[in-house]
């Protein structure tokens, strides 16, 4: 046992007793976090805008500040661009996390020293948490990677700016950056293909034990160790034992990367975004991830099926459903008040407080009252591929056909397999049943021939990492929505 592993095993049991603490009070957890935000907050531009003074209650709160999206609170984030103090938070926020919106192009998410903090703890506890509950320290001792973005900062009025991997990596304590891959100046290196080998270089004869990163962009990592060696990932790095993930739904790339490992081994989820770190798996074996009550976010959601009504009803924890999808509102100490993040949850339980993701509120089907979502599609896709065991998939993306040359409106699923189904015909039949019974809408809509039923477009190899090198967002924290209401998308990938 190597003195990482020893140290971490006590650490990781106070880590998770107070995990355990303040997740046994979440209402309590919440409200102290609401005082908190409102005694900063009262003293802001914002604040005094919305007369944060006279707030006592929630309920007070909520008829004082509407949900805003970035287009709405921009204003705001303008005047903090411009240099001016005290906008949203007290001071200067200590960075600008530079993200790409689908609507607002880019978009510039303050973060305050507290919230960058706030991120970098939340991953710590998930994987101290993690070693609590399974007593596997061991990976702590070998090298430790996260395929992320360039730490490369530029600057906006005074403050860094950068992606939001970018910034967590200069949080990275020292004694972990002893057995941290790739070195800083690989990590710097813009074209991610490049970047990509020049991982490979530096980790081949590594013992990596620990794996991070979006699953698309890991299982690319894999693929090209395994042109380079003609090995699997277990043969390459023996003692590898965690894999830990974020931003998309593992299940449609479980199958292909533990194919590619070789071995089963552990995963945890996390649920980090520029806002804020939102939830990360505490179990494993529960289902669902732990939502952050104590960490600077006082939670607000809304139903998605009111998300776009005039008024639409907001509730704090106490008030949520279980298996009902939210919209998922914060309100945080990096000064964004009543903020919609775009995404999506459904509670799994409510001791402790538990979410799912299930996807983004702006990315459904509805070109004739379907309203499919993201959840809908992962899970058709799930279920038809455990009755095709042998198929695995790379990537897929889904987009209504509305007037296509021959016969009824559909939706085309472009997919490219790693491990193709031998009889395509009898899957896409299979993946359409299994979203009809997933949404009584569209099963109405297929069974009153208002739409046929779905077809798919088996991509070549590669289809998508191209799709992504076009966009300029290949690797990274980007990924490939996974359904749009337009064809966009379905166009781009068309003309590959």
């Amino acid at each position: 046992m190597g003195i990482r592993s020893f140290l971490a095993k006590p650490i990781a049991s106070y880590i998770a007793s107070g995990i355990r603490k303040w997740s046994l009070d979440p209402v309590g957890s919440q409200q102290k976090v609401f005082d908190q935000l409102l005694a900063v907050g009262k003293n802001t531009a914002f604040g005094k805008d919305h007369d944060f003074g006279s707030i006592k209650t929630y309920e007070d709160f909520r008829a004082r500040v509407p949900i805003r999206d970035y287009e709405e609170l921009r204003p705001y984030i303008e005047r903090v661009l411009h240099g001016e103090r005290d906008v949203l938070w007290e001071g200067k926020p200590a960075y600008f996390s530079k993200t790409s919106g689908t609507t607002s192009g880019i978009k510039y998410i303050p973060m305050t020293r507290a919230s960058v903090v706030h991120q970098f703890t939340s991953s710590r506890d998930a994987v101290l948490n993690y070693v609590h509950e399974t007593g596997n320290a061991s990976f702590l001792d070998g090298g430790l990677i996260f395929l992320s973005g360039s730490p490369v900062l530029s600057e906006k009025a005074g403050i860094k700016t950068g992606r939001l991997s970018g910034i967590i990596n200069h949080h990275v304590p020292a004694y972990l950056r002893t057995n941290q891959k790739p070195s800083y100046a690989t990590n710097c290196i813009d074209d991610w293909e490049e970047k990509l080998e020049r991982i490979i270089d530096e980790t081949l004869t590594a013992d990596m034990r620990l794996i991070s990163g979006i699953p698309p962009w890991a299982q690319m990592y894999f693929d090209r160790i395994h042109a380079r060696t003609g090995k699997k990932i277990k043969d390459v790095f023996p003692s590898f034992s965690l894999f830990v993930y974020g931003g998309v739904n593992f299940e449609p790339y479980r199958a292909k990367l533990f194919e590619s490992i070789g071995k089963p081994v552990d995963t945890i989820e996390t649920y980090p975004a520029s806002e804020g770190f939102i939830a990360y798996q505490d179990s494993q074996t529960e289902p669902g991830l732990l939502l952050l009550l104590n960490g600077g976010i006082f939670f607000e959601f809304i139903p998605t099926e009111e998300y776009f009504n005039e008024k639409p009803t907001r509730v704090g924890i106490e008030d949520v459903e279980l298996g009902k999808n939210y919209a998922v509102i914060i309100n945080n100490n990096a000064g964004l008040w009543g903020y919609s993040i775009g995404d999506t949850v459904k509670f799994v339980s409510k001791n402790p407080y538990r979410i799912e993701v299930t996807g983004r509120i702006k990315h459904f089907i509805s070109a004739f009252g379907e309203h499919v979502i993201g959840e809908e599609v992962e899970k058709a896709m799930k279920y038809t591929m455990e009755k095709f065991p042998g198929v695995e998939l790379v990537e897929f993306t889904v987009a209504p056909h509305v007037t296509p040359t021959e016969g009824l409106p559909h939706h085309e699923w472009y997919i490219e397999f790693a491990k193709a189904p031998g009889n395509l015909e009898a899957f896409s039949q299979e993946l359409d049943n299994q979203l009809r019974q997933l949404n009584v809408y569209y099963d109405d809509l297929i069974s009153g021939s208002i739409l046929s039923r779905l077809r798919i477009r088996d991509m070549r190899r590669n289809a998508f990492i191209d799709y992504m090198k076009s966009q300029g967002k290949l690797g990274g924290q980007n990924k490939v929505p996974r359904l749009s209401n337009d064809r966009k998308i379905a166009s781009a990938l068309g003309a590959l």
